[in-house]
């Protein structure tokens, strides 16, 4: 019997070889599998199953990792440097209001980042996701090695924070379609079974140019003077973009495109040919608003609490409990590094528990320890602080290795890209980006400096509610997507399965 589905003529010819592999598997995975094969009307045949080569899948993994490490190098760099870059651009305001002017011009990217979503993520879905996230390398080094090389305000006076912000835009504009893109571009790649693990390798590579970025920062106080610093120690971070950006770009140039976006590559042609990007997005918020909100969810959870880590705390710590520098910067510094190491065996866990447990508790545990997390990071000494701030990078690891598999699985494939670029770079623009401004200014209105406790709270309560709503992904294939694995033999164990239901269907309807 196994051969005669498996070559195609679908007749039930006796009881299936090997073991009940079919009941093994985990409930989604089999009521996916039975769906298709209701669809298909026969068992899986060797074509109907991808099986992704091993140099290809590393290649996207590595390239796609980049780009976010290159991305949060820059986001390193500016939140470590946010009080010097305040007084290099805006030397005539107040302390206190350099570091909100800084943290202004920070969150002006992201009010470009969806306007970079609505235009790249189209364009991924039609022209594919390799000549975009090509794209979106270039834009993103540009931009971050010009900020190195603006003259200060004490130079050409108000034209130097203008052009903080223009070089701030372009950035956002470029990540706009850069995380969207390749998250997709790595679930599409990753076999169903591993897409935890392997897309967890993105949020890796965030947080290790987290580091990196910090990391340099960090170096940069310790071994210059307060006036190097301001007269020209700042630029060197940016400056190292440039040499990033040309790494990224001929390692991107060096992909294939995805295989889901090739099997659906005649209906993308006919798309293009039919439709208008602006007919496409507006059918993409009717169609699918359901798994938008879900996306926005999520994504909220995820990004006010990475911006509360990596975007305000370096900044809390000096200016509202007075700390110096370095203590500040080693100690969220610490925090990236256990959130590297923690992060990919956090995603092989999502892959064999489920996304949403992992989601669940996470979001709950964030509403419970929020508040001594903080009371922690406030304590005299060292080891208050670093349980603190072990506490909320355990949490930021939990919601960040499970994202880059969860939410490309919540959009077909014909839309992934675009959808992503809506939900996801709207929210951060609205809810992550603006975490530190809004932070800093309830901190300085209220004068209750347990405010960033309360803010995480709220976003862990807006996290639990959106996980009741996530439909659970692990290990099943994408829709609109072949069944994805690593190897012939994990084919054949699937075209075994597949057989074993379609015989346990075939006898339950002759038994009817």
């Amino acid at each position: 019997m196994a051969d005669t589905i498996a070559d195609g003529q679908g007749e039930f010819s006796g009881e299936p070889k090997g073991a009940k592999r079919a009941a093994l598997l985990p409930r989604q995975v089999r009521e996916d599998l039975t769906r298709r094969l209701r669809r298909n009307r026969r068992a899986f045949r060797t074509e109907d199953v991808q099986v992704v080569e091993p140099p290809l899948l590393r290649r996207a993994v590595g390239a796609s990792a980049l780009g976010n490490c290159m991305e949060w190098f820059d986001f390193g760099v500016y939140s470590y440097l946010a009080a010097t870059i305040g007084k290099v651009f805006f030397p005539g305001a107040s302390p206190a209001a350099q570091v909100i002017s800084s943290f202004a011009t920070f969150a002006a990217a992201f009010v470009v980042r969806p306007l970079g979503g609505l235009v790249f993520g189209p364009l991924g879905d039609r022209l594919g996701r390799q000549k975009v996230l090509a794209t979106t390398m270039i834009m993103m080094a540009v931009g971050t090695f010009a900020i190195g090389l603006i003259p200060a305000y004490g130079t050409i006076g108000v034209a130097a924070p203008v052009l903080l912000l223009l070089a701030r835009m372009v950035q956002g504009f470029s990540t706009g379609g850069e995380y969207g893109g390749a998250t997709t571009f790595v679930a599409e790649y990753s076999p169903d079974r591993r897409r935890g693990f392997l897309s967890s390798w993105l949020d890796f590579g965030t947080f290790v140019g987290y580091a990196l970025g910090s990391a340099l920062v960090t170096l940069l106080n310790l071994t210059l003077t307060d006036a190097q610093m301001l007269s020209w120690g700042w630029r060197i971070p940016f400056l190292i973009a440039g040499p990033l950006g040309v790494i990224g770009l001929y390692l991107r140039l060096k992909l294939e495109e995805s295989p889901a976006f090739q099997q659906q590559l005649d209906e993308h042609e006919k798309s293009l040919a039919q439709d208008s990007a602006g007919r496409e997005l507006k059918a993409i918020v009717r169609n699918h608003w359901r798994p938008l909100l879900v996306c926005v969810g999520l994504v909220l959870l995820y990004n006010v609490t990475n911006y509360m880590v990596t975007g305000f705390l370096p900044t809390y710590q000096t200016e509202t409990l007075n700390r110096s520098s370095g203590f500040a910067d080693v100690l969220v510094l610490v925090g990236m590094v256990w959130i590297v190491v923690l992060i990919t065996f956090i995603g092989r866990f999502s892959d064999r528990v489920g996304r949403r447990p992992v989601y669940a508790v996470a979001a709950a545990a964030m509403i419970v320890l929020a508040v001594p997390a903080f009371l922690l990071i406030k304590m005299h000494g060292t080891w208050g602080p670093v349980l603190g701030m072990l506490l909320l990078s355990t949490l930021l690891a939990c919601f960040a290795a499970p994202s880059a598999a969860t939410l490309p699985a919540l959009f077909p494939t014909a839309v992934r890209y675009a959808a992503m670029g809506i939900g996801f770079n709207f929210a951060v623009a609205a809810f992550g980006g603006t975490t530190p401004l809004v932070t800093e200014a309830l901190v300085n209105l209220t004068g209750n400096d347990m405010m960033p406790a309360f803010y995480l709270m709220l976003a862990g309560a807006i996290g639990l509610v959106t996980v009741r709503y996530l439909p659970e992904s692990a290990q099943v294939p994408l829709d609109g997507s072949q069944p994805m694995v690593g190897s012939k033999e994990e084919r054949r164990e699937l075209i075994s399965a597949s057989e074993e239901l379609y015989v346990a269907a075939r006898a339950h309807t002759g038994r009817r």
